[in-house]
């Protein structure tokens, strides 16, 4: 009976000690903070925007500099073979003549539902010629835009390591051999970014195959296990005490991929009613989030929802949050 009560006391000791390690204190104050911005071609689409005026205004009106851009495989090779880079060299020619720079996102599972955007003619393929396909879906992109100056990094796959979105496979020696493919065809060498989860990981996986690790950064969403909305009870110091383990034991730096400035809810954005959007985004949400994002003590925050903030403006009659938005530009 003693050992177990010593077994029992340790182990709380163990959990007092990792829980104020994780809970308690804060991290430094940054005076360099770097905002940017994700964008989705398909995600304006879906919200009834133009999706160039969209793109156009994060960076001309706004003034974005730092893009997050998906290059997704259905829109890239709609068929077999046959490559379209009409859109995404738009995308990247609008950043490059206006001094802003791109971080690409490349592979089978990229930002937004339903994650892996897959090409219909790959969906019915086994998982070995699946991924064959991907390897060379990914060759092809990376050869095309080689001597691209505009690109900053790339980041191979959308938080690979989790199981979110209409995915049939999970499979990390897949991973490594994609991002050894990339590296080996970049010329210009640029880093290779990995995402996870941030708050259901500790990102030991992202930075043991990355260059840079990508955290997403969540505050209130519906968590649809439980059928009700969840505050994530995680005070900012939480990812400044796993940033530092990063850089103690990989020496890998740690950038906010995904800062929640859009709704979560139930449905998918552009089938929810303003009502149900409010409960989790409004003004006063937008700026409690961003001063959350300048407690955690990382330096680089890519904001997700860029393109609900000019459907809310453009649509809605509601500038707030876009105006909100040009003061971090």
């Amino acid at each position: 009976m003693k050992k177990i009560k010593l077994i029992l006391f340790v182990i709380l000791i163990i959990l007092l000690i990792v829980t104020g390690y994780f809970f308690i204190g804060s991290a430094p104050e940054r005076k360099d903070i770097v905002w940017g911005v994700n964008f989705s071609q398909k995600h304006a689409q879906y919200m009834g925007l133009d999706w160039k005026e969209t793109y156009s205004a994060l960076i001309n009106d706004l003034g974005a500099r730092e893009i997050k851009v998906a290059g997704y495989w259905d829109l890239l090779e709609p068929k077999e073979g046959e490559y379209d880079f009409k859109d995404l060299d738009w995308q990247l020619n609008t950043a490059e003549n206006n001094g802003a720079n791109v971080f690409l996102v490349i592979g089978r599972k990229s930002p937004r539902w339903p994650e892996c955007h897959i090409p219909e003619w790959a969906k019915g393929l086994e998982k070995t010629e699946q991924q064959e396909k991907i390897l060379n879906f990914l060759e092809e992109v990376v050869l095309y835009y080689n001597d691209s100056d505009v690109i900053s990094m790339w980041q191979v796959e959308n938080e690979p390591f989790f199981p979110f979105g209409e995915c049939s496979w999970v499979d990390n020696e897949f991973l490594a051999e994609e991002i050894d493919l990339v590296k080996s065809l970049d010329d210009k060498n640029r880093p290779i970014l990995i995402s996870d989860s941030g708050e259901g990981s500790f990102w030991f996986s992202a930075a043991s195959f990355s260059d840079i690790v990508g955290t997403t950064m969540y505050r209130k969403v519906w968590m649809s296990q439980f059928s009700a909305y969840l505050t994530y009870p995680l005070p900012p110091v939480f990812y400044w005490r796993k940033a530092n383990l990063i850089e103690k034991f990989f020496n890998k730096e740690v950038i906010c991929v995904e800062l929640q400035a859009e709704p979560w809810g139930p449905e998918l954005l552009y089938s929810s009613p303003m009502e149900e959007q409010e409960k989790t985004m409004n003004l006063e949400i937008f700026k409690e989030n961003i001063a959350y994002a300048e407690k955690t003590g990382l330096k680089t925050f890519y904001l997700w929802g860029g393109e609900w903030w000019y459907w809310m403006k453009e649509i809605q009659g509601q500038e707030e949050i876009w105006e909100e938005a040009r003061k971090l530009f």
